[in-house]
């Protein structure tokens, strides 16, 4: 219908009149070329105000809020609101994206700043932790994120002159950030005294690191680094809104109305008052300033723009003006003049000049105003206000005439009648008031009918009748003045309206879409000369329909630019114009309109989607009917119940099912066969729903796809290989321009792109996380680097990729309808083309964005769909072949012309050398010349013209033709029917490769005695294939579709069964029908003639019956019922008297033949018996093949072979698998070969069981597998391809014996480690929230002239007198070695320094002088480390920690600087991590419960590759010492081998090949330790039992048995020699036994060293070695060795505790010395002098406490199970014993006479202990009482009274030894001798005010009384000023423990302080400053 076709003419954005103050800043600057960059609404404005000029950019689709001007001064950034907002960096000159940056934010970007560079950009977002984000913007990449801030963030700049530090500040915050790696490191600003705490709103920068921002109270604050140092007090008087940087100095802006001037010292040089300027008024708000030069911009809160000169600052130019917040409704245009009105919110009526575009008046209102209208003659302006009254003015000054109130609310709408008689006013109260204008507009009528709020006026010509709009959807009419309805039908008809601009009414159907709400269209003029009515929407779209458009859903052309709903549009009064306002952007747009057969050749392009909105045109009549093929294409549904990417949650269920079975006793899992498949042929290709998927390779080969395999085809030798890495259907096939690369795409939940080598079939990308459900189109780039791609999803969307990195570059939506093609422009890089359903788009790539612009068809053509698309040679014109058989030739976006090419759809073209080539539906194909003016050449696709050498059958005559290429001369042709065919320009066309067709493949036979078989299929084929010369021998065309197919046993005849139920005989030769039956009206699922003879046929249907026929009688005999479900499947015993039958119940039934006798036989009897076939699913036999959780339909079909060894299944998950037969128990293992896409359907193996015939239900291909006796190992190769077997899984094997150090790293659990919870539980309140406790009568504490006595005793010898100011890490005693391998390492260039990790600290040790330096920017324990070994990254060390957000740091050892933090990918803990062979690379994995292996380049943390590792623990990954893409993971029982192809992972199981016959001896999986790797491709790996498993490949070839006698944790491939070092727990003694050996590089001969008698020691967990004959060994035990090669010397350079919570400290009372006990069941001695252990005893159990005596002679120590012992000081050799009681001992101390043990308890108890000489130990006293177990003891300085800590935040004081407690009175008199406890009111402050998350474990107060340290549950050591009674106290924090700090002891002359770790079992000493 015309009525419904979009309207020739045409809008183009002519003004903008208004600019964004508001709620925005600093988004107003000068270009390089001086126009002024702005926005308003969702526009970008670039102002050349020397022509008054304006240029648009149109790219977003919601209001800017941001903008940012690029070091440049040309190129744009702005960001927007909205839902999925976005950023656009576009060209100031050009007005085109430059780049599109998405997915950073959510809700809004409200800042942006560029960095000094110009290559990376920051925004800030508008969630709730208004995260910051910086962008490579260039290639539309995120670099890293963090969350920002929790309140608004209102400013973030790139520091000048970094790419690397940036500052953000907002909401009485600011904060310094630091882009390392992914992660932006952040430090808060100080305020400090400077200045109080406040909202700073804007940023500038100094030099030297100085920092300015600009305040809420009008001051601006100094900062140097991150500290506060200064305030520029009063700057201004009201908020600084703007900071402007200048060569010149700095420009600040103020609500207070002024600009101020600073010099480059920030000292005043000028103060612009533009508020008092002539254009100035009272309450001006300056939001941006932006200085250059001689000129400054001014941007105003209220939507005006000034230019000020620095020469003349008086004389401030108005540049732009417009209306300020509020909503803008009203809106007029003059009926003689260029001139229209605006009344908004912000109480002002403004008139506005179009030729001029400026301001020619203004009135300020009392009241809101929303509706406007001119008198006919322009003298008069009436305004509607929204209190119900009305106000009229004089047009020439704006000057009152009259005022009147008749109404209570708003007033929508207003007009005057043609003859200027009357003014009709309408309300929010229904109603329309009738003024006379003659009467002083007196109210002379009233229109009272309306049910709602009036929403449009409209007068008749003759001013008679008046028509209205109301919100109730009503149109009501008129007659005038009284304002009588109107309902006369003949009297309306007759009426012609002066205006239009109601939405209702049937000449206005069309504006409205399906299904829209009366109030989405809220505003409409007409053009009634030019037929265009014009309308604004609720969602920002000005659109121009015909008029009148009387039927829904008409087309139109829509306009962009208005931010949200569009409340009012008007003509001009001649029409050359249109006028459309904001709502909430308070914009005004003036359009220039531009009608049908106007001249716009002269008009710049307009930007705006200037086409016809695909919604629209749904239901046009003048679109071409639909081809059935399409709409068929169009209607598949790609969707999949369960895909291949879902097996790892099976596997999972597996494993748990698996699991429970072996509890119950469940016999062994069978194991595998030891043969496998070599898949040989593969009969079919995808031409149904596809095209463009067959090219020539530059080989000559042929590639092509079907099923889930990529196939290079040889038609000289008629072979094939295989590319059967993907796990769905492909979809779409692209040539690299080389020819010699395939990209492939598949279905799948999160579908892959494959790119893969056509010679050696090897993947080199893969291409995930940009579709979902499929990639049906993808294409290649002209220059080869990018990948196009387009999804399934319900957008369609269009992807970009860099597909070598594996890089989504850019996205768009696509088309809400298919898209079938994409394709690249070959000589423009950015642009590129995509068909569709109804739609050509033209498409340019923007950063990381995509923009299109749709085709034009204009009057050269219709609008149809699209089906093929190519571009000529030279890239500047585009053919596509359209449904209608057209092809259309386009220049640009327009349509040029449009030829007649084939009857019918056009599904093929392509681009040649001096033409084009078609192909359709029609079955021909076309050449045609340079110019596409003539067809050259038409070849016809029949039987005919086909080559009978060899013999070959085409299914029909002329096929439709889906895919075309040219090459070698020659045309290649793929067809719908699955037929690929080649086109010799001068000779008969071959048929190379052929199969099914659209429809499910079930019905396979293989020949009782030939290499053939037969298949049936919904297609309706019967087709007999020859099985060696891989070609069809037969073809009969069936009247039905047909599901299943049998041989007779002489092979003459075939049993042919249909859906329809009925099934045939027929002749195998002929195909010609013998005989046929119909007793079923379901499908006959199985089909099988008697052995032998043949005589008789059993016919198994779906309506759960099995009818037995004699053949040669032709009568049915039998009948087998019982069955409850559908029969699945039939098989007859070797005589032919027993049916055995599976149904869809999981029932196996027998019934005797011929008769149908059921039988009842038991299982162990069917083993027995002799079966002519099986091919049954269910019985004991073949129990074993269902995977968990199936059911009886997932395994499809099976086949033993003739000599019962193998069973092959098909199952629903496209697999093909072989079972030992036969397969009893549960989950028997198996080797799957991959390749069908979906559901396996059936399967046969040959009657000699040479080879294997499977075919697919949905994929139509039918695979033929050759059977070998290995599995096969690799691709490529002559004929067939060797399609590698995937082992079943193996983690539920037994795992060769039982480690209980393996088992323990198994069963770690970080999860419980990572968080910071209390490490004990107390109970009670804490003291910071205690009331304060009262003081004993304060008077009483000072007696006159006599000082109070001191809370603690001081001690002289303290070195620090004047008190203890600062801490500096000194010493770490302790290694990680309990749960970690491979963390220690020499730095690269010698050894003498080595690098290692404890606690989350990094430390490299100087061996030369035993002194340590730290890398402490972890803040949990890190688990991991590597060394970069490249000689680039000298010094490189990654280190990976603990915690929910799982960092990994990469740090220079020499310097300690931090290079890179790697964030984002890990949660709970990074364990392993290892550099490429060039460096850039790092791999790491994850603990998580899918151990995540991710690959990343660490320098800016970007992820290249990642994906799930194993099911179970992995404890190491490692590069390739000479590769950059390839490692190895190793863990819980597998290896596998990793490569990373693109952005994917691609990981491979290590292959250990089954036995035949098993046994004892035959090798299986381990659990692996370690790995090292050997010349070529070999691999060593460490396994549990003390075997190195020796691997090429990823098959394992040999084993070094016993390499140790127990687990071999560590392996280490020397990087100058190749000499393997091993290391391991050797767990008895051998000749040449040693925990430590060293390998030649093939690991045949080695050299032991034993580590001595230590059995600790033995446990080696990591070995290193350099070229200098040493070998560094890491032990369980915390030990650090060097081991001499030569002579085989040991040097121990560190010694720490082993795995065990140390919680026992003390410090010698007068030597540098301390003691530490542990859980590691050892109690130790350490010299603070040395730096050193002195002395180790095992004390038999762990231990808790430890306690000098006071003279130093001994040591008490205090155990876990209640026992304490008391050792000798000097050699810890244990002098006595004694256990009292069974709890834990949590402190003990000596008193300070030393005549008095305390023992404080876990049963809340104290002990005192008499000291004697004779070390007799007798209990003196107890205290009792106490509420909980004891923490800590302090003992007064008289040894009369004892101080005791509790669980539940209470202290008590007790007499000693007598154990009474001691009044409050007396104890505030005591002296103590220590202070020790956490409690107490001269401690309250040393509590954090977040310590409801973790305690306060431990303080010491040094002996000079001065210092309080204390240690917590954050992992921190704290220092305090003593007392420290004030809460929160001041203290300086100290990090290097991981979690939890145990103790705390100053040494006795205060020189050092040592600190004790819980989890992280090291001692760090602290040097006292």
């Amino acid at each position: 219908m015309a009525d419904k076709t979009a309207p020739a003419a045409q809008l183009r954005l002519e003004w903008v009149y208004g600019y964004r103050g508001h709620q925005c800043r600093n988004n107003l600057f000068h270009t390089a070329t001086n126009d002024v960059v702005y926005f308003v609404a969702g526009v970008g404005v670039a102002y050349n105000h020397r022509e008054h000029k304006q240029r648009f950019f149109l790219g977003h689709n919601d209001d800017i809020i941001s903008l940012a001007l690029h070091p440049d001064r040309r190129l744009v950034a702005t960001g927007q609101v909205g839902k999925d907002p976005f950023i656009c960096v576009w060209d100031s000159a050009t007005m085109e994206t430059v780049s599109i940056l998405q997915g950073g934010h959510e809700r809004g970007v409200t800042c942006l700043g560029f960095s000094s560079d110009g290559q990376k950009l920051v925004s800030v977002g508008l969630d709730d932790q208004h995260t910051v984000v910086v962008w490579s913007w260039k290639k539309g990449r995120m670099l890293a994120s963090a969350r920002g801030h929790t309140d608004r963030v209102f400013d973030a700049q790139f520091r000048p002159q970094s790419g690397e530090a940036l500052v953000t500040c907002g909401v009485k915050h600011i904060k310094f950030w630091t882009l390392k790696g992914n992660s932006l490191e952040t430090r808060k600003g100080v305020f400090g005294k400077a200045g109080e705490i406040q909202t700073l709103l804007c940023l500038a920068f100094g030099q030297d690191d100085v920092t300015y921002t600009g305040t809420l109270s009008g001051d601006i604050y100094k900062w140097k680094g991150t500290q506060l140092s200064a305030a520029v007090q009063g700057a201004h008087t009201g908020p600084v809104f703007t900071l402007c940087n200048s060569a010149e100095g700095f420009a600040s802006g103020s609500r207070d109305g002024s600009v101020r001037l600073w010099d480059l010292d920030f000292k005043p040089i000028a103060k612009l008052d533009v508020a008092a300027s002539p254009h100035g008024y009272a309450g001006l708000s300056v939001r941006s300033v932006s200085w250059a030069g001689e000129q400054i911009l001014v941007g105003t809160k209220d939507s005006e723009i000034f230019e000020i000169s620095v020469r003349e600052r008086d004389k401030p130019k108005l540049l732009i003006q417009g209306h300020s917040e509020g909503e803008l409704w009203g809106l007029a245009a003059h009926h003689t003049k260029n001139v229209f009105v605006t009344a908004s919110d912000d109480q002002t009526v403004r008139l506005w000049n179009m030729d001029d575009k400026t301001l020619v008046g203004r009135k300020d209102l009392d009241q809101k105003a929303r509706s406007a209208a001119f008198s006919p003659d322009g003298t008069h302006l009436a305004v509607g206000l929204v209190n119900g009254s009305f106000i009229v003015l004089k047009s020439k000054d704006l000057s009152d005439v009259v005022r009147i109130q008749d109404r209570k609310e708003v007033l929508h709408e207003m007009k005057y009648s043609p003859d200027g008689a009357y003014l009709a006013v309408g309300s929010n109260d229904n109603f329309v008031d009738i003024y006379s204008v003659a009467q002083r507009y007196k109210r002379v009528g009233q229109c009272s009918s309306n049910s709602s709020y009036i929403t449009h006026l409209d007068f008749s010509q003759d001013s008679r009748y008046l028509q209205t709009n109301s919100g109730a959807r009503e149109r009501l009419f008129y007659k005038l003045p009284a304002g009588k309805r109107v309902t006369n039908r003949d009297e309306l008809n007759a009426i012609h309206w002066a205006t239009w601009t109601g939405v209702l009414g049937e000449e206005v159907n069309g504006i409205w879409e399906k299904y829209t709400d009366v109030t989405d269209v809220n505003a409409a003029d007409t053009a009634f000369d030019h037929e265009v009515i014009a309308t604004g929407d609720d969602f920002g779209l000005v659109k121009i329909f015909r008029f009148p458009c009387v039927k829904k859903g008409a087309k139109f052309r829509k306009y962009v630019g208005h931010s949200a709903h569009v409340t009012n549009v008007r003509f001009s009064h001649n029409k050359q114009r249109l006028v459309s306002t904001g709502g909430a952007d308070h914009a005004v747009f003036q359009w220039r309109f531009l009608p049908e057969g106007s001249d716009a050749s002269d008009d710049t392009p307009d930007p705006s989607p200037d086409s016809n909105d695909e919604q629209s045109d749904s239901d046009l009549s003048d679109v071409a009917e639909l081809d059935s093929d399409v709409e068929q294409e169009q209607q598949i549904n790609y969707d999949r119940t369960l895909y291949r990417e879902d097996m790892p949650k099976l596997k999972e269920q597996f494993k748990k099912e698996a699991s429970a079975a072996a509890v119950k006793g469940t016999p062994k899992r069978q194991r595998a066969p030891s043969g496998g498949l070599k898949l040989e042929f593969i009969h079919g290709y995808r031409g149904y729903d596809c095209r463009s998927n067959l090219f020539y390779l530059s080989t000559g080969e042929i590639v092509y796809h079907v099923a889930a395999v990529g196939i290079v085809y040889s038609k000289d030798s008629h072979s094939q290989r295989h590319y059967s890495a993907h796990t769905d259907d492909i979809l779409c096939l692209s040539l690299h321009p080389a020819r010699d690369l395939v990209a492939t795409g598949q279905i799948g939940r999160d579908p892959a792109i494959h790119v893969w080598d056509a010679e050696s079939m090897k993947t080199i990308s893969i291409l995930k996380g940009g579709h979902s459900r499929g990639v049906c189109a993808v294409d290649f780039s002209g220059d080869g680097k990018r990948l196009a791609s387009v999804g399934l999803d319900d957008n369609h969307c269009i992807v970009i990729w860099d597909w070598k990195k594996g890089q989504k570059l850019a996205s768009a939506r696509g088309h809400q309808d298919k898209i079938f093609v994409v394709r690249w422009n070959p000589h423009l890089a950015d642009q590129l083309v995509t068909v569709g359903m109804k739609h050509i788009k033209f498409w340019t790539q923007t950063g990381g964005g995509i923009t299109s612009k749709r085709g034009t068809f204009g009057d050269v053509g219709k609008l149809d769909t699209m089906l093929c698309v190519t571009y000529s040679q030279d890239g500047t014109t585009a053919l596509s072949g359209a449904v209608n058989g057209m092809v259309y030739v386009w220049n640009g976006t327009k349509l040029a012309s449009a030829i007649k090419a084939h009857t019918g759809p056009v599904f093929a073209i392509q681009t040649v050398d001096k033409g084009y080539i078609t192909g359709g539906k029609d079955g021909a194909v076309c050449l045609w010349d340079e110019k596409f003016h003539q067809p050259l050449k038409t070849f016809k696709i029949q039987r005919s013209s086909l080559a009978q050498d060899p013999p070959a059958i085409l299914y029909k005559d002329l096929p439709p033709v889906r895919s075309i290429a040219l090459g070698m001369g020659r045309i290649l042709v793929g067809t719908k029917n699955g037929e690929i065919l080649e086109i010799n320009k001068t000779g008969p066309i071959h048929l190379l490769v052929q199969g099914h067709m659209e429809g499910e493949v079930w019905g396979l036979a293989a020949h009782p005695s030939d290499h053939v078989c037969a298949t049936v299929s919904d297609d309706r084929t019967c087709r007999v294939w020859d099985l060696t010369a891989h070609r069809m021998r037969a073809l009969r065309i069936l009247k039905k579709p047909s599901r299943s197919v049998a041989y007779s046993p002489d092979g003459r005849a075939l049993a042919v069964g249909f859906k329809d139920g009925s099934f045939a005989v027929i002749d195998s030769t002929s195909l010609e029908d013998m005989a046929s039956f119909h007793h079923r009206k379901e499908d006959i699922s199985d089909i099988k003639f008697s052995p032998k003879t043949g005589k008789y046929l059993a016919v198994a249907s779906h309506d759960n019956f099995v009818d037995i026929y004699n053949v040669l009688a032709s009568k049915r005999v039998g009948v087998c019922k019982g069955a409850s479900s559908y029969i699945t499947h039939v098989d007859w015993n070797a005589q032919g008297k027993l049916l055995q039958i599976n149904s869809g119940a999981r029932e196996q039934l027998f019934f005797e033949a011929p008769r149908a006798k059921r039988q009842t036989i038991r299982s162990d009897e069917v083993e027995k018996m002799d079966w002519a076939s099986w091919t049954c699913v269910l019985g004991n036999t073949c129990s074993g093949i269902w995977p968990p959780s199936s059911d009886v339909t997932d395994v499809n079909a099976s086949h033993l072979t003739s000599d019962r060894r193998i069973l092959a299944t098909g199952d629903d998950f496209g697999f093909v698998k072989l079972f030992d037969y036969p397969v009893k128990g549960k989950f028997a293992k198996y080797k799957q070969y991959v390749g069908h896409s979906a559901h396996v359907t059936n399967v046969r193996w040959t009657h000699d069981d040479a080879k294997l015939i499977s075919i697919g239900g949905a994929d139509t291909a039918m695979m033929v597998w050759t059977r070998g006796e290995k599995a096969s190992g690799g691709r490529g190769g002559g004929a067939g391809s060797h399609i590698e077997s995937e082992e079943s899984d193996s983690e539920l094997d037994d795992d060769c014996g039982y480690d209980s150090d393996v088992q323990r790293e198994k069963e770690t659990d970080y999860k419980a480690k990572t968080y910071a919870n209390p490490i004990r539980e107390m109970t009670g309140t804490k003291p910071h929230l205690q009331e304060k406790e009262p003081v004993a009568d304060p008077r009483r504490r000072v007696s006159r002239n006599k000082a109070a006595p001191p809370k603690v005793r001081r001690v002289d010898g303290s070195v620090n007198k004047s008190g203890i100011q600062d801490l500096s890490l000194e010493f770490v005693h302790g290694y990680r070695g309990f749960d970690a391998r491979n963390n220690l390492h020499y730095l690269p260039g010698g050894d003498s320094s080595v690098v290692y990790h404890a606690a989350a600290l990094g430390i490299v040790y100087d061996v030369a002088t035993s002194k340590q330096s730290f890398y402490a920017e972890h803040t949990d324990d890190i688990l991991c480390l590597a060394v970069n070994r490249h000689p680039k990254w000298k010094g490189v060390v990654a280190t990976g920690q603990l915690g929910a957000d799982a960092a990994i740091h990469v740090w220079n050892a020499l310097t300690k600087e931090t290079m890179s933090i790697i964030k984002g990918h890990h949660t709970d803990g990074v364990c392993s991590v290892s550099f490429s062979a060039n460096g850039k690379f790092l791999v790491s994995v994850g603990i998580d419960a899918s151990h995540m292996v991710i690959v990343t380049k660490w320098a800016n943390g970007v992820k290249i590759a990642g994906a799930a590792g194993h099911t179970g623990r992995i404890f190491v990954a490692e590069f390739r010492p000479d590769s950059d893409s390839q490692f190895v993971t190793c863990g819980v029982k597998h290896v596998k081998f990793w490569t990373v192809v693109g952005g994917e992972l691609i990981g491979k199981r290590g292959v250990v090949p089954a036995q035949k016959g098993g046994g004892s001896d035959s090798v299986q999986m381990q659990t692996m330790l370690s790995v090292a790797f050997g010349t070529g491709d070999l691999t060593f790996t460490g396994a549990m039992s003390g075997d190195v498993f020796v691997w090429s490949g990823h098959n394992l070839v040999r084993t070094v048995s016993r390499a140790h006698t127990g687990p071999v944790f560590s392996m280490f491939t020397s990087p100058n020699d190749g000499l393997i070092v091993t290391g391991a727990k050797e767990t008895m003694s051998t000749r040449e036994g040693g925990a430590v050996k060293l390998w030649d590089r093939e690991m045949k001969k080695c050299r032991a060293f034993s580590l001595g008698r230590d059995v600790h020691a033995d446990v080696v967990k990591s070995v290193s070695r350099e070229g200098k004959g040493k070998i560094l060994i890491g032990t369980r035990n915390g030990r650090v060795i060097q081991l001499a090669e030569k002579g085989g010397t040991l040097q121990t350079l560190i010694c720490g505790h082993g795995e065990g919570e140390i919680w026992g400290l003390a410090t010698h009372p007068s030597r540098s010395l301390f003691a530490t006990a542990s859980d590691d069941k050892t109690v130790r001695l350490w010299s603070l002098e040395t730096m050193s252990i002195s002395h180790i005893a095992n004390v038999g159990g762990p231990a808790r406490s430890v306690s000098f005596h006071p003279d130093g002679t001994l040591l008490a120590v205090g155990m876990k199970n209640g026992e304490f012992l008391l050792v000798k000081a000097d050699n810890l050799e244990i002098v006595a014993r004694k256990r009292d009681r069974h709890s834990i001992v949590h402190d003990i101390k000596f008193s300070p006479d030393g005549q008095y043990l305390a023992l404080g308890n876990d049963d809340g108890s104290v002990d005192f202990y008499g000291i004697r000489a004779e070390a007799r130990l007798s209990r003196a006293g107890i205290c009792k009482g106490i509420p909980s177990y004891v923490t800590q003891l302090d003992w007064s300085a008289d040894s009369t009274m004892i101080k005791v800590s509790t669980g539940t935040y209470e202290t008590l004081v007790f007499s000693a030894p007598s154990g009474s407690p001691v009044p409050l009175k007396k104890v505030e008199q005591v002296t103590w001798a220590t202070w020790t406890s956490v409690l107490g009111r001269e401690v309250v402050g040393i509590w954090p005010r977040n310590s409801d998350r973790g305690d306060v474990n431990c303080a010491h107060l040094s002996h000079g009384g001065k210092a309080l340290a204390t240690g917590d549950d954050f992992g921190l050591v704290k220092l305090f000023d003593f007392p420290s009674e004030e809460k929160n106290a001041k203290h300086k924090r100290y990090v290097g423990h991981s979690a939890h700090v145990t103790n705390v002891r100053f040494s006795f002359d205060d020189k050092y302080l040592i600190s004790a770790g819980g989890d992280d079992c090291c001692a760090l000493v602290w040097r006292c400053q």
